[in-house]
């Protein structure tokens, strides 16, 4: 079998590098055993703003205009719905809070981003005396269901292997790549905290953040819009809502905790006072850097082999854009960002 490349990893990352395959007519295979849990478990916010600090995303402006086209070819392309256009409203804690928000509108980054009116609470389950500043252009991905419906599709065209990718049979030549039976130019890991059992590209300072989420059923809630109040509550439909998330960097299982159920449920219990029942629990490793940039690159040694990692809590919206990034390095020999670049961390 001969393919122009071989995929490691079938989650945000690996999909977002397989449309650029796809856009430039090259043939693919991946590689997923389905040991990452970070994009099945993502909420899939896409949300220009930092709203802890009411700074802007990096190269918010970008990652949108490639994300947006790229999932809405997905839905057009798998017969799914993807992508939900949904607000989200951040809580306002204090009267400083509404002024630190509209100051924030002033600046040329955000202020196509931030909508400059306080929105009143009217809803009697959610103690919110000071009202809610609405972000602009937002919404949700669907991951789940996207990493479902893409596995399912290359499946049944014979190009997704449920596997482990085993390092040690892999050859690596000047021109090609030899991996068992198969013959292609480049390899391209996407495996998210996987990549830590990796021989290749273990030298790169991932750190692994373990995050949980809870589903719950909450009838008399009744929001239709995306709410940040110290934790994340988002709809679902059918009045369900993820309520997400944790951090913890030492438990890096993907085992469900009671301590991050316990953590969850103190912070949704101070923010609404309807009745709710937890529905799920979910739990994935995100893969994170120290300085919030992608892995991003090339091998210093072996010139077939790249990296595709560290997206993040934004993978929604990093993906597309370092995806594309990393195909023009590739095939075009265009230069990668110096801050996404692995060089960087080379040793």
């Amino acid at each position: 079998m001969k393919v122009d490349y071989i995929i490691v990893g079938g989650g945000i990352a690996g999909i977002s590098f397989c449309e650029q395959l796809k856009k430039h007519n090259k043939t693919f295979i991946i590689f997923d055993n389905a040991s990452q849990q970070s994009s099945a478990v993502a909420g899939g916010l896409y949300n220009p703003v930092v709203l802890k600090r009411f700074t802007s995303v990096w190269k918010s402006d970008e990652q949108l205009a490639l994300a947006l086209p790229l999932y809405a070819s997905i839905e057009k392309e798998l017969g799914v719905k993807l992508d939900y256009k949904i607000p989200v409203y951040r809580k306002f804690a204090s009267l400083e809070e509404q002024n630190d928000w509209f100051a924030a509108c002033d600046k040329p980054l955000l202020s196509k981003w931030l909508s400059p009116k306080v929105i009143r609470n009217d809803n009697a389950a959610i103690d919110a005396p000071f009202g809610y500043g609405e972000v602009l252009e937002t919404g949700r991905i669907d991951v789940n269901t996207m990493v479902k419906a893409y596995e399912n599709d290359l499946r049944a065209k014979g190009l997704y292997f449920d596997a482990p990718f085993e390092y040690g049979v892999l050859e690596s030549h000047q021109d090609q790549v030899q991996y068992k039976n198969i013959t292609t130019s480049q390899v391209v890991f996407c495996e998210g905290y996987g990549v830590k059992q990796n021989p290749f590209f273990n030298f790169l300072p991932l750190v692994p953040a373990k995050g949980e989420l809870l589903i719950i059923h909450a009838p008399e809630l009744q929001i239709d819009y995306v709410l940040k109040a110290g934790v994340f509550l988002i709809p679902l439909g059918e009045d369900q809502y993820i309520v997400g998330a944790t951090y913890e960097w030492k438990d890096l299982s993907n085992q469900v905790s009671d301590k991050a159920k316990n953590e969850l449920l103190d912070k949704l219990e101070k923010l609404i006072s309807c009745p709710f029942e937890v529905v799920n629990q979910v739990a994935g490793i995100r893969p994170t850097v120290k300085d919030r940039r992608p892995l991003v690159g090339r091998h210093p040694d072996h010139k077939n082999l790249y990296v595709l990692n560290g997206l993040g809590t934004r993978g929604v919206m990093i993906g597309p854009y370092v995806a594309q990034q990393l195909y023009n390095y590739i095939e075009n020999n265009a230069r990668l960002e110096k801050e996404v670049d692995i060089k960087r961390f080379e040793p």
